[in-house]
Order: C-alpha cells, then structure tokens, then sequence
C-alpha cells in the first residue's frame, strides 16, 4: 500500500506538474493577475464598488495531487479562477522563513517532529503531502519563493506561524517588491499595533466583533485604510458588514473550518454553492473558504466575480 500511495501521488503530481509546467507559455497567457495599480486598499475599494467578491483561497487551495501551501497550487488555482492567496509563514531553527501551517511535519510532509526545531537544509528535503495523505513530488517552498511568485500574479495574506519573525518577514516582503500586495494577518490589538509599527505602508487583516473593535485598534494607532475586517467564520453580520462599509473598511467572512460544522462543509453538504454570491450580496468583500474553486464559479455564474481589465484584475491573451 504504501508502494502504491507513492507511485499513485507521483502520478498524480506528475500529471499535475506536466499541466503546470510543459505548456508553461499557455499557462501563462490564460492565467489571471490581481496586481494593484495604486495602492491595495484602492483595489479593494473598486471590487466593492463594482459589486465583486474576492476569494482567498486558504492555504493556497489544495486539492488532490496538489498540497496545501505549495506554490504549484496556487499556480493552479490562478489558470482557473482570480483569487487572493493565504498562505501560512514559519521560520526554521537557523533562520529561513517558509510556508508550512502546522507546528509538527508529520501530517503535510514526509518528515516527523516539529518544523520549527529543525535546519532549513533538513526540511527542504522533504516532500509535501497533500490533504489526502498521497505523496507529491513537491518541497516546501520558502517564503521568498513565495513572494517571487507572487509579484505580478496576486496578493498574498501571510498568516505568521509562532516561530515567524515579524521583522524579517516584513522585511522579506519588502525586497521582493511586495508591500502593495500583501495582507499581514494579526489575531489581536497588540499583534495589530506591532506590524503596523513595523510595516506601515502595508494592509491588516484585523479581528472585527463589532464596531467597537475598530475604536480599539484606531486607539492603538491603526488607521481604518490599513484595516481589512476579519468577521469570522460562524453566523454572517449583514448589519456589521453595513457599519463596517460606512467606515470604508472592506470585509472578510470565513466559509473555511474543520468539517463537518465548517459553512464550506454545510454549503457542499447540502449542494448550496449560490449561498458564496449570497453573502456576497450581503456585504462581504472577500470570502475565505476552503472552495475557492466552487465558490469563484458561484460568484461568477452570480456575475459577482472580478472581470478583466478593471480594478486591477488581468489575464493574459
């Protein structure tokens, strides 16, 4: 069996890889961009405005035979569908940032123990599972291939593991030319106040309860057109969505979660996709989900769904 689960992953990647890799000049001319003309926070002012919803696809948007936080991935998800990608930085024990989102190795990767404890020429070695457990012929990338990546092609949110550096992780975005297209997730005020001060220039995915909250962080020194809602992932809030849209400060919902309580579990479960336009409608500006490939054809089908030529969004040929 575990011939097989070898053999069938490397097919698998393969087959993916030869989709990605051999008609690289096709790839590239079909493949959708989301780069800011100004400034981020503009962007997303025009997608509002023109009544479109972004998706940020987690974890880059895995799928069988392509892993979770791998560039491949989010290479793949960008030929079908305009999205933002999330993605999860960690730091080795000798300094490399990379992405990875669990604290052990065991479940996404080849290897065993905490990724944190171990040198970069280490983990580089191994080969990243997919969410299936199926071997695949991919590494875990490094940050900066991540951002190298990225430029030109989309927006990164950078989640930060325990073991990230804020300071070298901003720093890192800055060299790779990326400040104007990232989202740097914070979980609290403090960790809000502590990027900002680091990374002014760049956009926040802040925790927004109620309205409340968004004094809190205006307190601590963040200005309101540095701040991206991150309303949660339980019960949509058309009337904070509402409060939030009259302060200029776009929305996140989270569809994504463990199944099967997770709303992308309940909409797939029950065959709801219409249900991603639907909060669309209700005011949220980007949706988080763990179906970004689903949910984009929602929205599309829905007419909610970024176009070519405006607001930043291309594609080639």
């Amino acid at each position: 069996m575990g011939r097989y689960r070898v053999f069938h992953a490397g097919f698998v990647g393969f087959v993916g890889f030869a989709a990605l890799a051999a008609p690289l000049g096709a790839q590239e001319q079909r493949a959708w961009a989301l780069v800011p003309t100004s400034d981020l926070s503009s962007m997303l002012d025009c997608f509002e405005a023109a009544g479109q919803t972004l998706i940020s696809a987690h974890r880059g948007g895995p799928t069988p035979g392509l892993p979770e936080n791998a560039i491949p991935t989010m290479d793949a998800l960008l030929a079908a569908h305009p999205a933002i990608m999330e993605v999860d930085v960690a730091q080795s024990a000798d300094g490399v940032h990379f992405l990875l989102h669990d604290d052990r190795l065991d479940r996404t990767t080849t290897g065993s123990g905490e990724a944190a404890a171990q040198d970069w020429a280490a983990l580089k070695q191994l080969r990243l599972r997919d969410n299936w457990g199926w071997i695949t012929p991919y590494a875990i990338p490094t940050l900066a291939e991540a951002l190298v990546w990225a430029k030109g092609r989309t927006v990164l949110q950078l989640d930060f593991k325990r073991s990230a550096d804020y300071a070298e992780v901003v720093a890192a975005v800055r060299e790779a030319g990326m400040a104007n297209s990232v989202i740097l997730i914070a979980y609290s005020t403090g960790q809000a106040r502590a990027l900002h001060e680091l990374a002014p220039e760049m956009l926040l995915s802040v925790s927004v309860e109620a309205p409340g909250d968004v004094a809190e962080l205006k307190a601590a020194g963040i200005p309101e057109n540095r701040m991206v809602a991150f309303t949660g992932t339980r019960l949509p809030r058309p009337e904070l969505y509402a409060e939030l849209d009259k302060a200029d400060i776009e929305v996140i919902f989270g569809t994504l979660g463990r199944p099967p309580r997770s709303l992308d579990a309940v909409i797939d479960r029950y065959g709801m996709d219409e249900r991603y336009a639907e909060l669309g409608r209700e005011g949220v500006d980007i949706l988080a989900t763990d179906r970004p490939r689903e949910a984009a054809a929602a929205l599309a089908e829905a007419g909610r769904s970024p176009q070519a030529g405006q607001c930043g969004v291309g594609r080639g040929g």
